[in-house]
């Protein structure tokens, strides 16, 4: 149980990144890479809308992968749910450079 809580809180901690960027005025910088530098934003509204449905997925997902947790100390499941946010944080990063970057870089940036 205690170990569906955490997962949850961090769910719960990007979905809250998500609504942060859908509220923020300025291109939200969450990159995937450490000291990368923001790249200039075309549009920035959409920009940030995109980043905040990545993110609100992100966590909900991360939360659903959790849920084996709930059923007890199974090492199955436990490894069931650690492969699961391997697998959605490599499709994220994907997402992000292949879709979100390639559609808001701004041409010549």
């Amino acid at each position: 149980m205690l170990g569906f809580i955490l997962f949850s809180l961090c769910g719960i901690a990007f979905i809250i990144l998500g609504i942060y960027a859908f509220l923020s005025k300025k291109e939200v910088a969450f990159g995937f890479w450490a000291n990368a530098k923001m790249f200039p934003v075309s549009n920035v509204k959409a920009y940030n809308k995109a980043v905040g449905k990545l993110w609100c997925a992100y966590g909900a997902i991360f939360i659903l992968l959790g849920l084996p947790l709930l059923n007890g100390q199974n090492s199955a499941l436990i490894l069931l749910s650690v492969i699961g946010i391997m697998a959605e944080t490599i499709a994220v990063m994907v997402i992000y450079v292949t879709v979100i970057e390639k559609k808001y870089r701004k041409k010549g940036g």
